[in-house]
Protein backbone atom coordinates (compact mmCIF):
# COMPACT_ATOMS: atom_id res chain seq x y z
CA UNK A 1 0.00 0.00 0.00
CA UNK A 2 1.40 3.45 -0.94
CA UNK A 3 2.64 5.20 2.22
CA UNK A 4 1.93 9.00 1.07
CA UNK A 5 5.24 9.75 2.22
CA UNK A 6 8.18 12.02 0.28
CA UNK A 7 8.21 14.94 -2.17
CA UNK A 8 4.54 15.70 -4.17
CA UNK A 9 4.94 18.24 -6.99
CA UNK A 10 1.33 20.44 -7.05
CA UNK A 11 1.54 21.36 -10.79
CA UNK A 12 0.90 24.41 -12.16
CA UNK A 13 -1.56 24.21 -15.29
CA UNK A 14 0.17 25.82 -18.41
CA UNK A 15 -1.84 27.64 -21.09
CA UNK A 16 -1.86 28.96 -24.31
CA UNK A 17 -4.25 31.34 -26.25
CA UNK A 18 -7.03 30.22 -23.30
CA UNK A 19 -6.69 26.64 -23.86
CA UNK A 20 -4.54 24.13 -21.69
CA UNK A 21 -0.83 23.58 -22.69
CA UNK A 22 -0.83 19.99 -23.21
CA UNK A 23 2.86 19.86 -24.99
CA UNK A 24 4.12 22.05 -22.12
CA UNK A 25 2.23 20.30 -19.25
CA UNK A 26 4.11 16.94 -20.51
CA UNK A 27 7.41 19.02 -20.47
CA UNK A 28 6.41 19.41 -16.65
CA UNK A 29 5.34 15.91 -16.11
CA UNK A 30 9.12 14.85 -17.33
CA UNK A 31 10.97 16.89 -15.77
CA UNK A 32 9.24 15.50 -12.51
CA UNK A 33 10.08 12.28 -13.05
CA UNK A 34 13.63 12.64 -13.86
CA UNK A 35 14.09 14.47 -10.91
CA UNK A 36 12.74 11.39 -9.45
CA UNK A 37 10.25 13.04 -7.44
CA UNK A 38 7.52 10.65 -5.32
CA UNK A 39 4.78 11.89 -6.91
CA UNK A 40 2.45 14.51 -8.44
CA UNK A 41 -0.68 16.76 -7.77
CA UNK A 42 -2.57 17.54 -10.86
CA UNK A 43 -5.91 19.32 -10.61
CA UNK A 44 -5.11 21.62 -7.45
CA UNK A 45 -5.06 24.81 -6.00
CA UNK A 46 -2.11 25.90 -7.96
CA UNK A 47 -3.25 23.75 -11.46
CA UNK A 48 -6.20 26.19 -11.55
CA UNK A 49 -8.22 24.41 -10.79
CA UNK A 50 -11.35 25.87 -10.45
CA UNK A 51 -11.13 27.04 -13.36
CA UNK A 52 -10.76 23.85 -15.57
CA UNK A 53 -13.44 21.73 -17.46
CA UNK A 54 -14.13 18.06 -16.88
CA UNK A 55 -12.83 17.18 -19.99
CA UNK A 56 -9.75 19.34 -19.52
CA UNK A 57 -9.58 17.45 -16.22
CA UNK A 58 -9.21 14.30 -18.09
CA UNK A 59 -6.62 15.17 -20.33
CA UNK A 60 -4.03 16.55 -17.65
CA UNK A 61 -4.73 13.54 -15.21
CA UNK A 62 -4.64 11.19 -18.56
CA UNK A 63 -1.21 12.79 -18.97
CA UNK A 64 0.18 12.46 -16.03
CA UNK A 65 -0.81 8.73 -15.60
CA UNK A 66 0.84 8.14 -18.97
CA UNK A 67 3.90 9.94 -18.37
CA UNK A 68 4.40 8.36 -15.10
CA UNK A 69 4.14 5.10 -16.49
CA UNK A 70 3.87 3.82 -12.60
CA UNK A 71 7.06 5.67 -11.41
CA UNK A 72 5.17 8.59 -10.10
CA UNK A 73 2.20 8.25 -7.33
CA UNK A 74 -0.45 10.69 -9.22
CA UNK A 75 -3.13 12.38 -6.49
CA UNK A 76 -5.75 13.97 -8.27
CA UNK A 77 -7.27 17.41 -7.24
CA UNK A 78 -10.75 16.78 -7.28
CA UNK A 79 -12.53 18.46 -4.15
CA UNK A 80 -14.96 21.58 -4.73
CA UNK A 81 -17.34 23.46 -2.70
CA UNK A 82 -20.30 20.93 -3.54
CA UNK A 83 -20.37 17.38 -2.31
CA UNK A 84 -22.05 15.92 -5.31
CA UNK A 85 -19.72 17.72 -8.04
CA UNK A 86 -16.80 16.57 -5.43
CA UNK A 87 -17.64 12.57 -5.65
CA UNK A 88 -18.41 12.90 -9.47
CA UNK A 89 -14.98 14.11 -10.01
CA UNK A 90 -13.29 11.55 -7.28
CA UNK A 91 -15.41 8.85 -8.93
CA UNK A 92 -13.50 10.22 -12.67
CA UNK A 93 -10.47 10.04 -10.51
CA UNK A 94 -10.73 6.41 -9.63
CA UNK A 95 -11.83 5.31 -13.21
CA UNK A 96 -8.65 7.13 -14.87
CA UNK A 97 -6.35 4.65 -12.28
CA UNK A 98 -4.68 7.87 -10.63
CA UNK A 99 -3.35 6.42 -7.10
CA UNK A 100 -5.49 8.71 -4.49
CA UNK A 101 -7.37 11.93 -4.71
CA UNK A 102 -6.96 14.67 -2.85
CA UNK A 103 -10.19 16.98 -1.06
CA UNK A 104 -9.94 20.32 -0.55
CA UNK A 105 -12.36 21.73 2.04
CA UNK A 106 -15.45 23.10 0.68
CA UNK A 107 -14.46 26.94 -0.19
CA UNK A 108 -17.37 29.56 0.47
CA UNK A 109 -20.09 27.45 2.03
CA UNK A 110 -18.58 27.14 5.84
CA UNK A 111 -19.49 24.13 6.83
CA UNK A 112 -19.45 23.39 10.34
CA UNK A 113 -17.39 20.80 11.40
CA UNK A 114 -20.11 18.02 11.19
CA UNK A 115 -20.70 19.22 8.14
CA UNK A 116 -17.19 19.03 6.75
CA UNK A 117 -17.65 15.28 8.47
CA UNK A 118 -20.49 14.39 6.22
CA UNK A 119 -19.07 16.07 3.13
CA UNK A 120 -15.68 14.11 3.84
CA UNK A 121 -17.45 11.10 4.46
CA UNK A 122 -19.83 10.67 2.12
CA UNK A 123 -17.09 10.87 -1.14
CA UNK A 124 -15.15 8.44 0.96
CA UNK A 125 -18.55 5.89 0.86
CA UNK A 126 -18.64 6.27 -2.84
CA UNK A 127 -15.27 5.03 -3.74
CA UNK A 128 -12.49 2.89 -2.91
CA UNK A 129 -9.86 5.45 -4.17
CA UNK A 130 -7.59 6.52 -1.25
CA UNK A 131 -8.38 10.16 -0.05
CA UNK A 132 -5.89 12.83 1.16
CA UNK A 133 -8.23 15.67 3.26
CA UNK A 134 -6.20 19.17 2.36
CA UNK A 135 -6.42 21.72 5.08
CA UNK A 136 -5.67 25.29 3.24
CA UNK A 137 -8.18 28.24 5.11
CA UNK A 138 -6.59 31.06 3.74
CA UNK A 139 -8.11 29.58 0.78
CA UNK A 140 -11.21 28.31 1.80
CA UNK A 141 -12.22 30.03 5.05
CA UNK A 142 -12.88 26.84 6.76
CA UNK A 143 -10.24 24.81 9.18
CA UNK A 144 -10.68 21.25 9.77
CA UNK A 145 -10.18 20.53 13.66
CA UNK A 146 -7.81 17.75 14.57
CA UNK A 147 -10.60 16.08 16.20
CA UNK A 148 -12.58 16.06 13.25
CA UNK A 149 -9.13 14.92 10.98
CA UNK A 150 -9.31 11.86 13.98
CA UNK A 151 -13.01 10.92 13.94
CA UNK A 152 -12.29 10.65 9.68
CA UNK A 153 -9.14 8.90 10.33
CA UNK A 154 -10.47 6.40 12.38
CA UNK A 155 -12.44 5.06 9.40
CA UNK A 156 -9.89 3.52 7.64
CA UNK A 157 -10.63 5.73 4.95
CA UNK A 158 -8.45 8.50 5.14
CA UNK A 159 -4.87 8.14 3.75
CA UNK A 160 -2.84 11.83 4.71
CA UNK A 161 -3.98 15.47 5.43
CA UNK A 162 -1.77 17.92 3.44
CA UNK A 163 -1.81 21.28 6.57
CA UNK A 164 -1.76 24.00 4.85
CA UNK A 165 -2.75 25.75 7.84
CA UNK A 166 1.09 27.87 8.11
CA UNK A 167 0.79 26.95 11.85
CA UNK A 168 3.54 24.21 13.50
CA UNK A 169 1.28 24.34 16.23
CA UNK A 170 -1.62 22.69 14.28
CA UNK A 171 0.97 20.33 12.99
CA UNK A 172 1.82 18.84 16.53
CA UNK A 173 -1.92 18.73 17.26
CA UNK A 174 -2.62 16.47 14.38
CA UNK A 175 0.89 14.49 15.17
CA UNK A 176 -0.52 13.91 18.74
CA UNK A 177 -3.57 12.13 17.82
CA UNK A 178 -1.18 9.33 16.94
CA UNK A 179 -3.20 7.83 13.36
CA UNK A 180 -3.04 10.82 11.26
CA UNK A 181 -0.33 11.24 8.57
CA UNK A 182 0.66 14.86 7.57
CA UNK A 183 2.12 16.15 4.27
CA UNK A 184 3.07 19.47 4.44
CA UNK A 185 1.69 22.21 2.43
CA UNK A 186 3.23 24.79 2.94
CA UNK A 187 7.06 25.25 1.46
CA UNK A 188 8.35 27.16 4.16
CA UNK A 189 7.62 24.85 7.22
CA UNK A 190 8.31 21.44 5.36
CA UNK A 191 11.80 21.03 7.52
CA UNK A 192 9.92 22.02 10.65
CA UNK A 193 6.98 20.20 10.21
CA UNK A 194 8.90 16.97 9.38
CA UNK A 195 10.81 16.92 12.33
CA UNK A 196 7.69 17.03 14.05
CA UNK A 197 6.90 13.44 12.47
CA UNK A 198 5.26 14.65 9.23
CA UNK A 199 5.99 12.28 6.28
CA UNK A 200 6.66 14.92 3.45
CA UNK A 201 5.22 17.89 1.45
CA UNK A 202 2.73 19.08 -1.51
CA UNK A 203 5.04 21.63 -2.65
CA UNK A 204 4.74 24.34 -4.82
CA UNK A 205 7.98 25.56 -5.45
CA UNK A 206 9.40 21.96 -6.67
CA UNK A 207 7.33 22.88 -10.05
CA UNK A 208 10.80 24.54 -10.58
CA UNK A 209 13.86 23.06 -8.67
CA UNK A 210 12.47 19.92 -7.87
CA UNK A 211 15.58 18.13 -7.38
CA UNK A 212 16.28 20.88 -4.75
CA UNK A 213 13.15 19.73 -2.75
CA UNK A 214 13.60 16.22 -3.00
CA UNK A 215 17.04 16.03 -1.60
CA UNK A 216 16.12 18.41 1.67
CA UNK A 217 12.86 16.06 1.99
CA UNK A 218 14.89 12.76 1.89
CA UNK A 219 17.69 14.00 3.84
CA UNK A 220 15.53 15.49 6.57
CA UNK A 221 13.34 11.79 6.53
CA UNK A 222 16.72 10.23 6.96
CA UNK A 223 17.45 12.23 10.14
CA UNK A 224 19.96 14.21 8.08
CA UNK A 225 18.99 17.75 9.69
CA UNK A 226 22.24 19.55 8.87
CA UNK A 227 22.14 18.44 5.35
CA UNK A 228 18.32 19.42 5.16
CA UNK A 229 18.80 22.91 6.84
CA UNK A 230 21.58 24.08 4.35
CA UNK A 231 19.00 23.29 1.70
CA UNK A 232 16.26 24.43 3.43
CA UNK A 233 18.13 27.95 4.02
CA UNK A 234 19.00 27.91 -0.02
CA UNK A 235 15.84 27.20 -0.62
CA UNK A 236 14.39 29.87 1.33
CA UNK A 237 14.21 33.22 -0.61
CA UNK A 238 13.03 30.73 -3.75
CA UNK A 239 10.38 29.85 -1.38
CA UNK A 240 9.54 33.71 -0.33
CA UNK A 241 9.63 34.74 -3.73
CA UNK A 242 6.77 32.49 -5.15
CA UNK A 243 4.56 33.46 -3.11
CA UNK A 244 5.24 37.20 -3.34
CA UNK A 245 1.90 37.30 -4.99
CA UNK A 246 -1.03 34.88 -4.94
CA UNK A 247 -0.48 31.50 -6.02
CA UNK A 248 0.16 30.54 -8.71
CA UNK A 249 1.17 33.34 -10.30
CA UNK A 250 4.90 33.79 -8.64
CA UNK A 251 5.78 29.98 -9.51
CA UNK A 252 4.47 30.70 -13.45
CA UNK A 253 6.62 33.59 -13.31
CA UNK A 254 9.87 31.41 -12.39
CA UNK A 255 8.93 28.43 -15.22
CA UNK A 256 8.02 31.19 -17.61
CA UNK A 257 11.11 32.42 -17.24
CA UNK A 258 13.29 29.48 -18.14
CA UNK A 259 11.31 28.99 -21.03
CA UNK A 260 9.18 25.67 -19.73
CA UNK A 261 5.63 27.57 -20.06
CA UNK A 262 4.08 30.70 -20.99
CA UNK A 263 2.88 33.32 -17.93
CA UNK A 264 -0.89 32.53 -18.82
CA UNK A 265 -3.85 32.17 -16.45
CA UNK A 266 -7.20 32.38 -16.17
CA UNK A 267 -9.32 35.28 -15.09
CA UNK A 268 -9.58 36.07 -12.36
CA UNK A 269 -6.02 35.48 -12.24
CA UNK A 270 -3.84 37.75 -13.60
CA UNK A 271 0.34 37.51 -14.38
CA UNK A 272 2.49 39.07 -11.43
CA UNK A 273 3.33 42.72 -11.52
CA UNK A 274 6.90 43.99 -13.14
CA UNK A 275 8.16 44.46 -9.86
CA UNK A 276 7.50 41.50 -8.63
CA UNK A 277 8.77 39.52 -11.95
CA UNK A 278 11.96 41.27 -11.70
CA UNK A 279 12.33 40.21 -7.77
CA UNK A 280 11.84 36.26 -8.87
CA UNK A 281 13.95 36.43 -11.50
CA UNK A 282 16.99 37.83 -9.61
CA UNK A 283 15.85 35.57 -6.77
CA UNK A 284 16.22 32.56 -9.30
CA UNK A 285 19.32 33.18 -10.99
CA UNK A 286 21.32 33.76 -7.65
CA UNK A 287 19.79 29.96 -6.40
CA UNK A 288 20.66 28.73 -9.96
CA UNK A 289 24.20 29.77 -9.53
CA UNK A 290 24.72 27.76 -6.03
CA UNK A 291 22.53 24.51 -7.69
CA UNK A 292 22.30 22.49 -10.36
CA UNK A 293 19.03 20.95 -11.37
Amino acid sequence: MNTFAGTYTALVTPFSDGRVDMDAFRGLLKKQKLAGVTGVVPCGCTGEAATLSVDERTALIGAALEISGGGMTIIAGTGTNSTASTIELTKQSERLGTDAAMLITPYYNKPTQEGLYRHFMSVAEAVCLPLILYNVPGRTGTKIEPLTVKRLFDTGRFAAIKEAGGSVDAVSDLLSLGSVRVLSGDDSLTLPMISLGAAGVISVVSNIFPKAVCAMVSSACAGDFDAARTIHYKLLPVIRAAFIETNPGPIKAMLAYKGMIEESFRLPLVPVSDGSRESIRKTIDRFAASWSE
